[in-house]
């Protein structure tokens, strides 16, 4: 029987520019189809790291040179970004999908994710966005407000928050739309975050985890399986070091206990922040969420085999 999967893609998958992606994503598109052709129902949602810090980068050159122009927010940003990889991304699908003589509708869906304005998040941001600068720039840039951080000894950058996805907007035209046979685009890069305002949704200068959006919207979409391709076939614990354990399953109390060793112990834990820690967190949500879900953690070419049993790392109840 066929399973629904909301499968969440790396940066691995999408390239780091252009000529790149344009390459990755028949690549992607190829791994995507083998599962469709096994008769599983496929959702896709993907990450925008790469893209979006062009586009930032991009727009705020635009606006240093022209002020007419002004700095485009992050959520604007994430659309444009969802935009141009849903556009390469589903022609790529179309076609693979059509030199195997299989009929599907494809759609990119343009996905607002709803945070909490509240969130303890947005007073302590930690993400790095947009291009290296200078000590003398960025203590220019805090002097406005903007908060700035050195980055692993390459130069100053801007950092915005990263709050918790909590409701998917466009989820009724999402589901809709699966339930019909269509293979959906959606949540890119986390989805453009916004917040509720005098009724209204206004974008908010953050990015939004797209593990954690992935899970959400699988919850939503009552999927049996969570799929977050990375760079590494399975998990390890104590990476790199001569112990090091590859797992090919973890329950979720396991997976739980490895967290907090990880966090509390970093110099010898095991998930690190900023690296296989979120995927994890985001894998542990799904498959908890309600019983017989399960998450797979493993490599894009390896998706299939994974579903199959053969390989991965299998985070369940």
């Amino acid at each position: 029987m066929g399973k629904r999967i909301v499968i969440a893609l790396g940066g691995n998958a999408l390239g780091n520019n252009l000529p790149e992606q344009m390459v990755a994503v028949k690549h992607t598109a190829k791994a995507i189809v083998d599962l469709i052709q096994e008769g599983h129902q496929v959702v896709v949602a993907h990450g925008n790291g790469p893209q979006v810090g062009m586009i930032n980068i991009a727009m705020t050159t635009l606006s240093r040179e022209d002020h007419s122009h002004p700095i485009a927010p992050m959520s604007v940003c994430t659309a444009m970004s969802q935009g141009y990889i849903g556009y390469d991304l589903q022609n790529s699908l179309r076609e693979e999908l059509l030199n195997r003589g299989i009929q599907k509708p494809v759609a990119t869906v343009l996905t607002q994710v709803e945070v909490d304005p509240e969130d303890p998040v947005f007073y302590h941001p930690t993400k790095p966005i947009g291009r290296f600068m200078t000590r003398e720039e960025a203590i220019k840039k805090e002097a406005k407000g903007i908060p700035c951080v050195e980055d692993s000894g390459r130069g100053y950058r801007q950092v915005v928050a990263s709050p918790k996805p909590k409701r998917i907007r466009e989820l009724q035209t999402i589901r809709t739309l699966v339930n019909a046979g269509h293979i959906v685009v959606t949540c890119g890069g986390g989805g453009i975050p916004v917040v509720q305002k005098d009724g209204k949704l206004v974008g908010v200068n953050a990015v939004i985890d797209k593990d954690s959006a992935s899970s959400l919207l699988a919850q939503k979409l009552d999927a049996e399986y969570l799929v977050i391709l990375t760079a590494v076939e399975k998990v390890a614990i104590h990476f790199g070091k001569p112990d090091q354990q590859w797992l090919s399953e973890l329950t979720v109390e396991e997976a739980k206990k490895y967290m907090a060793e990880g966090k509390e112990l970093i110099a010898e834990g095991q998930f690190e922040e900023g690296t296989m820690l979120p995927k994890i967190e985001a894998a542990v949500q799904f498959a908890e969420s309600k019983k017989g879900r399960k998450t797979l953690i493993t490599q894009l070419e390896k998706a299939a085999e994974g579903i199959e049993g053969r390989t991965g790392t299998v985070i369940h109840v």
